[in-house]
């Protein structure tokens, strides 16, 4: 590895405050508003990540004289995720492991010449990695291509599809760890550097980092730099129990070679949503899938309309077949008691023109503050009593901007239908999905402006839909626009 690397390094954000006494200390983040309280060993550590700055992991390990080092990293990393803490840089490694990296191509010379230079710029060690490319029966000159550089060549004779090709080159590799990444698609040159240390955590069975926009100029690529289909977020995450549909995409993903091949690798069945449900088994194995913001890699998306509705009427179409592969995996609507009692008050008095019903509001977030702030008090937790107002407040707005979003997302094609039998209810249909629209305007702030933006989600929307409801037809299950209502989160 580039000696010049940014070491690990961690910092407490600004939204977290860190109260101590003498038997414990307890971190409390503002927003969103939630706590955890830690052994007093770690205040050493805490004083030290409490300056404003990003602190090596070194430094901070020798102020945990008494806790194993390898420990202190993956007790830090947890923070990360729950947002406690901030990271940058790159963790060392004594060892690192063997990697494949695989790639399925078809007809794609100037996209695979294009990721295998990017292969070749990794700051991972180069003894350490080996490519093996699965060539889907190409009918142009894209193998010739392929042959031009140091990679392993499998030539099929027949269409497979890249579920087949990743699983053939899965069984060929020697690598312990299988790094999967799509022809149409480049890597940043710290792709494994960043991503391998997550396996530093023995229980974690796959991780995948960031997925990138490879194209930056016309109105479309802007909308797909922050609204595109692979894009898991921007903070790092870890699936858990309560979170049955977490996955990563397939372009941006590594996994364990021995537990890849245990469980079955890719499902060949599936066109589209293979990644969704080779995760979701991984997780039902036991075997957490974790997401990181960095490992980049740039993808080349579909920056034309007909390609881009296309692809993502595809995507809609493999959510009802997944939800019958998963029984488990039931879609829930969460709906807590409070924050329903507050919109069902708004609803009631604009549907009866009583406009004093309004004044319950105050008294229902009143309520809920005072029942909270009981059990605050109760476990000894340190919040102020704006904070703990704002959060609930906040909890509301995004009450109601999730269920705008639920109807934006599966519901909007019916816009016409019942336009023709109750006018006032399609006006509705139209002011929630583009309420939904400017929150995710607000919120991802794209390079574009907002009509362009409102344009290509309209698009997105309705042709995912479209793709969901056909599905739910031709396997004749509904689940997928017709989830569970829930009024406390699963735990877990």
């Amino acid at each position: 590895m580039d000696p010049y690397l940014k070491p690990l390094a961690y910092k407490l954000p600004e939204k977290v405050s860190c109260q101590k006494n003498d038997t414990s200390l307890v971190l409390v983040r503002s927003f969103p508003l939630k706590s955890i309280r830690l052994h007093a060993a770690w205040k050493g550590a805490f004083a030290l990540l409490s300056s404003n700055r990003f602190i090596p992991l070194e430094k901070i390990v020798s102020g945990c004289r008494a806790i194993d080092p390898e420990s202190v990293e993956l007790f830090l990393n947890d923070l990360v995720r729950k947002g406690f803490l901030e990271q940058e840089g790159i963790a060392r490694m004594t060892s690192y492991p063997y990697v494949s990296v695989i790639i399925p191509v078809q007809n794609r010379p100037e996209e695979i010449t294009a990721c295998l230079e990017s292969l070749a710029r990794l700051t991972y060690p180069s003894e350490k990695i080996e490519i093996i490319v699965v060539d889907d029966a190409s009918t142009d000159h894209t193998p010739d291509i392929i042959k031009k550089f140091n990679v392993h060549l499998i030539a099929l004779a027949e269409n497979k599809k890249a579920p087949f090709c990743r699983n053939l080159a899965a069984q060929k590799a020697k690598g312990d760890i299988l790094a999967f990444i799509d022809s149409d698609c480049t890597a940043d040159p710290l792709w494994l550097s960043e991503l391998i240390p997550a396996f530093k955590d023995p229980s974690i069975g796959a991780v995948g980092g960031r997925v990138d926009s490879f194209f930056h100029t016309s109105p479309l690529d802007k909308y797909e730099q922050v609204k595109s289909s692979l894009m898991m977020g921007t903070h790092a995450k870890r699936s858990r129990e309560n979170e049955n549909f977490f996955y990563v995409p397939s372009c941006n993903l590594l996994v364990k070679r021995d537990l890849f091949l245990n469980i079955g690798g890719f499902n060949e069945a599936l066109v589209v949503g293979e990644d969704v449900d080779l995760c979701w088994r991984l997780q039902d194995a036991g075997h957490p899938v974790e997401f990181r913001p960095i490992g980049k890699i740039f993808h080349r998306h579909r920056n034309k309309i007909r390609p881009f509705c296309r692809r993502r009427f595809e995507y809609g179409t493999s959510e009802p077949l997944l939800q019958i592969l998963h029984q488990n995996r039931r879609k829930q609507f969460f709906l807590p008691v409070w924050g329903s009692l507050f919109w069902s008050v708004v609803l009631l008095s604009i549907v009866f023109s009583y406009l004093p019903f309004l004044f319950l509001c105050p008294l229902i977030v009143l309520a809920e503050g005072m029942t909270k702030q009981a059990q605050i008090k109760q476990g000894r937790i340190p919040v102020r009593a704006f904070d703990l107002f704002s959060a609930i407040v906040r909890s509301y707005a995004a009450l109601f901007y999730h269920c705008c979003s639920f109807v934006s997302r599966y519901y909007l094609i019916w816009f016409v239908p019942v336009l023709l039998i109750f006018p006032w209810v399609s006006i509705l249909f139209i002011f929630v999905h583009c309420l939904s629209g400017l929150t995710e305007y607000v919120l991802k702030k794209p390079e574009l402006n907002i009509f362009g933006f409102l344009f290509y989600f309209s698009l997105e929307q309705i042709s995912y839909q479209l793709g969901v409801w056909f599905g739910c037809i031709q396997h004749k299950s509904f689940r997928a626009v017709n989830p569970v209502v829930v009024s406390q989160r699963q735990t877990g």
